[in-house]
């Protein structure tokens, strides 16, 4: 898991190398990852550029370039439409009148402030950016590949993941997946989800789309699939492995700050370091990672052994 180690370049020595994309499907932990690994003062978190939902998405400030699916499949063959806009991002250049043109609302222009300056303080200070996008899962390859990307594709038990799905009453329309012809092409398992498109069962759907996306994720060279409770059950020496794969330097900043967040006692204040809100607010909390393994499903033993017999087999 080691990977290159990070170039030191005078005056300063600040860090540069390669961008860090922290990918995963919703709710299997890349915001707590993606903040861990910024913990330590190095990158510059970016929040969802691919998500379709206005915010965190359709800044082009931040991604100029426009976003049409959710679990957007990007790969060699249309990269013509994302390479330029992804090599901004990750090169933290801010594109200040794009936005205005876009996004005018308070909300947003104070967004363009927050973000247009951390761009801009990142790069003059030789950060690195960070990706944090649960959307980008699908393309992991082509960010490692194309963009030269440190990719940590985080998995979740999927028993888990799906009574989190339902805790929160999501779902997923396949459509989105099954109307992208390369994705189709590239990863035809997708296929299989056509027999759910319109289906209101909504643990079957979850189901699918772990089992499909782990397939992906499994055979997808030039990335490191973690599982969320690998990290969880053990934070410190666990995101002590992710700096040295991203290249980051494990400082007693970054060890300080993820034992704030990640062995924060259930009852105790949340500590101020880690209270985001505005722009750059994100679903990551402060927690004891270790405890929130053991909080109770609200799923019923039958539908935990449908998860575990749907996310082994695909359906006949």
């Amino acid at each position: 898991m080691n990977g290159p180690a990070p170039r030191r370049d005078e005056p300063g020595g600040r860090v540069h190398g390669p961008p860090v994309l922290v990918t995963g499907l919703p709710r299997s932990g890349t915001s707590w990852v993606g903040r861990m690994l910024a913990a330590g003062g190095e990158l510059v978190y970016v929040n969802e550029p691919l998500n379709p939902q206005h915010p965190p998405g359709r800044c082009p400030g931040v991604l100029n370039a426009q976003v049409t699916h959710r679990f957007q499949y990007i790969c060699d063959d249309n990269a013509a439409d994302w390479l330029p806009a992804f090599r901004d991002t990750v090169a933290l250049r801010y594109r200040w009148l794009a936005e205005l043109r876009a996004n005018r609302s308070p909300y947003d222009l104070a967004r363009l402030v927050r973000y247009g300056t951390a761009f801009t303080y990142g790069r003059l200070t030789g950060r690195r950016a960070l990706l944090d996008d649960p959307f980008a899962v699908l393309s992991a390859g082509w960010f490692a590949r194309a963009l030269g990307c440190r990719v940590i594709a985080l998995v979740r038990d999927p028993v888990t993941f799906v009574a989190s799905w339902q805790r929160l009453g999501w779902t997923v329309y396949f459509h989105e997946l099954l109307e992208q012809p390369l994705l189709v092409r590239d990863h035809p398992e997708v296929l299989e989800l056509r027999a759910l498109v319109g289906s209101q069962d909504r643990i079957a759907k979850a189901a699918a789309l772990w089992r499909v996306t782990r397939t992906i994720l499994d055979r997808t060279p030039g990335i490191l699939v973690a599982p969320y409770e690998s990290l969880a059950a053990d934070p410190l020496p666990a995101f002590r492995r992710l700096y040295d794969y991203a290249g980051l330097t494990w400082t007693r900043t970054a060890e300080h700050r993820i034992t704030q967040a990640c062995l924060h006692p259930d009852t105790a204040p949340v500590p101020r370091s880690f209270t985001w809100t505005g722009a750059s607010r994100t679903a990551y909390r402060p927690m004891n990672s270790a405890h929130s393994l053991t909080t109770p499903t609200t799923l019923t033993p039958t539908e935990i052994t449908r998860i575990q017999a749907l996310t082994t087999n695909p359906p006949p």
